[in-house]
């Protein structure tokens, strides 16, 4: 089970507005079997399979594409903890319970 933070931005567009292109980006993840995704006002979260993860952000980048995008940025963090189980509830419970 990973955790990965991601960020898609559209290039290139004439509109310094992305909204429409992120809209795109977050349809095409959540419309992944077994992926946990979180809209953040700066990028989105997901929660799966690293594999499935993987698979997803470029199909969302696809569909930004898809959607009038002549260029694409990506940015991914990967949280892959082997030792146990995490989920994005729990990181962020650990740190308000210390809060």
């Amino acid at each position: 089970m990973a955790i990965v933070e991601v960020s898609i931005t559209p290039l290139g567009t004439g509109t310094p507005s992305v909204s429409r292109y992120v809209a795109q980006a977050h349809k095409r993840l959540a419309e992944t079997p077994g992926l946990k995704v979180q809209l953040t006002p700066m990028s989105t979260v997901l929660e799966g399979d690293l594999d499935l993860i993987l698979k997803a952000i470029r199909e969302a980048q696809e569909a930004v594409f898809a959607a009038g995008a002549v260029r694409v940025s990506t940015s991914m963090k990967i949280d892959d903890r082997r030792d146990r189980a995490g989920t994005m509830e729990a990181k962020v419970k650990a740190v308000e319970d210390l809060l």
